[in-house]
């Protein structure tokens, strides 16, 4: 099977959709590149309207595209699109994400906590200013723009939060890997089940998502030897699509039986929309060489 491209000009995937997005609005931090771009553009392709807040408003030296630069995408894509310029670690600039969504559409369907900091090191050798930066995005970030946006996903019909964080391994392995960085997803992945248990009774869905392998992202690629990393890579497209699935409800439930308070793989999740052959979306490695991601 071979990809092909849509107008937007993001690859296309095997992934066949039985649901849309079409209307909905979708709030997502940090989503100007990489996986939150890749997501903003598959809803944006059903006409969703995407409200994007990253702290990229000017081109940077080492990162591609800027806020705005994602909004023209969106909207050649066939979404609507509100970029706006904010860091998700500030309570005002959230607030003002979440009342701009509200104003600008009407109301917020989905939220994706996207944005998030990564640093591999070792206690001995992690820097505390680094440790901060994860605890502030990945942590408090995540807990913060979910905590405010909360009042306009109960007035959705459709209100969820889908957290790009891992399952909840505690192989300790994963913690004495790099103890500071599993601390931080897995503190996002405990705001997945606390949500979810919590909202129970307000008809919002919480969930998080996570790659089998790899993906090709700038966090990567600005790893030392991280150019050589992502030939074992996917493309964001298998999470965008992913995602996708999560959202519509594409034959994902059965699998687990609870619609929310699941902890997904994107391959377990397109498998469940039927999806049987996931190397359109490699960049190039044979399956059998594609680097696995950590904590699964």
């Amino acid at each position: 099977m071979t990809s092909s491209n849509d107008a937007s000009g993001t690859a296309a995937g095997p992934y066949q959709a039985a649901g849309s997005l079409q209307g909905r609005t979708v709030l997502i931090s940090g989503g100007s590149r990489g996986i939150g771009l890749a997501i903003a553009l598959r809803a944006a392709r059903d006409g969703a309207n995407i409200v994007l807040m990253a702290k990229t408003g000017q081109p940077h030296a080492r990162l591609e595209g800027t806020v705005y630069t994602a909004a023209e995408q969106i909207e050649a894509a066939g979404g609507q699109a509100l970029p706006l310029v904010g860091d998700v670690r500030n309570d005002a600039d959230v607030a003002g994400a979440v009342g701009a969504a509200v104003d600008r559409f009407g109301g917020i369907d989905v939220v994706i906590n996207n944005a998030s900091a990564i640093d591999l090191s070792t206690t001995d050798d992690v820097d505390m200013k680094r440790y901060d930066l994860m605890q502030d995005i990945n942590v408090r970030g995540t807990f913060l723009l979910s905590k405010m946006a909360l009042p306009a996903l109960r007035a959705s019909e459709a209100g969820h939060i889908l957290t790009l964080s891992p399952p909840l391994n505690l192989d300790p392995k994963w913690a004495g890997l790099h103890l500071a960085y599993t601390m931080a997803k897995y503190g996002m992945s405990l705001t997945t089940l606390g949500l979810a248990e919590e909202l129970k009774a307000d008809a919002v869905t919480v969930n998080s998502l996570w790659p089998c392998t790899l993906i090709d992202t700038a966090a990567i690629r600005n790893m030392p030897g991280g150019d050589m990393i992502v030939k074992g890579a996917r493309s964001p497209e298998i999470m965008a699509d992913a995602a996708h699935a999560v959202l519509t409800g594409s034959n994902v439930v059965p699998a687990h039986g609870n619609r929310s308070g699941n902890f997904y793989t994107d391959e377990e999740v397109l498998a469940a929309a039927g999806v049987r052959d996931f190397s359109p979306y490699s960049l190039g490695a044979p399956e059998d060489q594609l680097v696995a991601d950590i904590f699964l």
